[in-house]
């Protein structure tokens, strides 16, 4: 199951750094094997956040600023899902 991506400030490009992503001259760094497993231990820790379910008041709301932001940019609101 695919899950939406959040963007943090911390997926923006930093002032200093030579591209997204890498860290300025000086700074800490990981070699790939320990990004790979940084990666697997943090999807571990939060795959059951993430497989919880979305309280049904914070749907609506989510589902409203959706039907508010069509309504503003002319387009038809999205449909509900029949959850």
């Amino acid at each position: 199951m695919l899950r939406p991506m959040i963007a943090s400030d911390s997926d923006m490009p930093r002032s200093g750094a030579s591209q997204a992503g890498e860290p300025p001259e000086g700074g800490p760094t990981l070699d790939a094997a320990s990004r790979e497993r940084l990666g697997r231990y943090l999807q571990a820790l939060y795959e059951p956040v993430l497989d919880e379910g979305l309280d049904p008041r914070l749907a609506e709301l989510l589902g409203q600023l959706d039907r508010d932001r069509a309504e503003q940019d002319g387009g038809a609101p999205p449909e509900r899902p029949d959850h």
